[in-house]
């Protein structure tokens, strides 16, 4: 009989981490600069929002416990009226660890200055798949396909297609709505100009750097350090071609500043060629980070 009970609890807790969701979010909301604000009504939202993002699953992929993707999203209320509707901002950021070490890599950091919703005690987050229920959901789920996708590209060469398709189905959906951060034209700093950039062609030189870099450079770190370093230096006018083919678009910018001072401290110890194949493709990126690259001048 113990035997059998061993047995059940071994099969119920391989169950729990075979099956375990894609994200470990940290989820912080504040609401500072509106003066009389409902605290219990924000520490709801949230609440509600980390308990999205931590206790279902987005795919049908198979993730164990120490695979999650470790993300945080920083929302600011900056207007609430009589109603709920709240204006804020959202700061999303996603990082994964580099294979047979403890550092965490970022992924992805990107602040979103039009997200507008509503939010009552009464309100119910749902995946956003196939009709557009509310801006709230509808945003959320958004990040957490582009997420899990840009975690996916880092392990497999465009392995983040299935992903961001998603995602540009919940910004075709939004298409019909009045909501703001889903139209083209509105910004070249919004979310469908994110996620028309990730499925891109001309860019797909970009998708495949993306994987170059963390797969067989920073994973390869363990390795040896020379050699991943010069990887990446190998690999940097890639980088620059998808700028020349499309310099306006959004994602290089996202990966640059995301990755900026993690390539500035693997190059402190790089060549002297290799800190200036870097530094101009960097510079000619993101020129407003020139300032930052100063050290690898």
């Amino acid at each position: 009989m113990r035997k059998i009970q061993v047995l059940f609890i071994c099969f119920i807790f391989a169950t729990i981490t075979m099956t375990a969701q894609e994200l470990v979010a940290k989820v912080t909301v504040n609401a500072d600069k509106i003066q009389g604000v409902n605290t219990q009504l924000i520490n709801n939202l949230e609440k509600t929002i980390a308990e999205f993002f931590n206790a279902q699953n987005f795919t049908d992929l198979v993730f164990e416990t120490n695979e999650r993707i470790d993300c945080s999203f920083f929302i600011t209320i900056k207007e609430i009226n009589s109603t709920n509707e709240m204006k804020a901002d959202i700061q999303v950021q996603a990082r994964r660890v580099a294979f047979n070490s403890m550092y965490y890599t970022p992924l992805f950091l990107f602040k979103d200055e039009n997200f507008n919703f509503t939010f009552t005690e009464n309100t119910i987050l749902a995946i956003t798949d196939n009709s557009f229920d509310s801006n709230l959901s509808a945003v959320l789920t958004y990040y957490a396909y582009v997420i899990i996708g840009l975690d996916a590209d880092s392990y497999s060469k465009l392995g983040g297609t299935p992903f961001y398709e998603k995602a540009e189905r919940i910004t075709n959906l939004a298409q019909s709505t009045s909501e703001s951060g889903w139209k083209a034209f509105e910004s070249s700093k919004n979310r469908y100009a994110l996620i028309t950039n990730l499925l891109d062609e001309s860019l797909r030189s970009f998708r495949l750097f993306f994987y170059d870099y963390h797969r067989l450079a920073l994973d390869e770190m363990h390795i040896s350090v020379d050699k991943a370093r010069a990887k990446i230096a190998e690999d940097m006018p890639t980088l620059r071609a998808a700028y020349k083919n499309r310099p306006s678009a959004i994602i290089l910018q996202v990966f640059t500043e995301a990755k900026v001072e993690e390539l500035l401290s693997i190059f402190e110890k790089g060549t002297p060629n290799e800190k200036k194949i870097v530094y101009e493709t960097l510079s000619a990126v993101s020129p407003s980070l020139n300032n930052k690259l100063e050290p690898l001048r």
